[in-house]
């Protein structure tokens, strides 16, 4: 029979702005204390400028980290001309998981109706490392992390969770 125990996981997470310090910061903010009040560990904290190289260096570096089992971002995904997240992030996923995306706003119609297009949520994963950029809105992190990244991230969730597919985790 499989363990089914909690797993606690390091997760980062990056805000993506180019005009929120750590004050104004209510969406990486509500994100670590979802993250933490589930049991997972804040890995690290950041914010970077919508700059792609800027996001594709710090996101590089926490996929490349073992200790970093997920990474999540916020900000960055809508369609004006300085969002950039997905460009920046995508090239770096060994493979996408579209259907995150794709629940994501379908759960967000139900919330903001047809504003849910400008969304540009993904996920996927990179070098065993789960990566979900979400809106920035604090709204939509919370959609994000309590209808789908926190069940995902739970060894307990059946049928299926993602933990169960860490590599990372099953060489331990």
């Amino acid at each position: 029979m499989t363990d089914r125990s909690f797993v606690a996981l390091n997760i980062a997470v990056l805000t993506v702005s180019d005009s929120r310090g750590e004050a104004e910061d209510k969406s990486g903010k509500l994100l670590v204390e979802r993250l933490t009040r589930a049991g997972h560990r804040c890995h690290e904290k950041r914010i970077v400028r919508d700059d792609t190289y800027q996001i594709r260096a710090v996101v590089s570096g926490w996929i490349a980290d073992p200790e970093v089992h997920a990474v999540i971002t916020t900000g960055g995904t809508g369609v004006t001309g300085r969002d950039g997240t997905p460009e920046a992030v995508q090239p770096l996923l060994d493979k996408t998981l579209d259907g995150f995306g794709e629940i994501f706003r379908m759960i967000s119609w139900q919330q903001i109706k047809t504003s849910t297009i400008q969304s540009r949520a993904v996920a996927g994963v990179a070098n065993g490392t789960y990566v979900f950029c979400v809106p920035g809105s604090s709204g939509a992190c919370a959609t994000a992390w309590d209808e789908l990244i926190e069940a995902q991230l739970d060894k307990r969730t059946r049928p299926c969770n993602l933990v169960d597919l860490m590599p990372r985790l099953l060489e331990t």
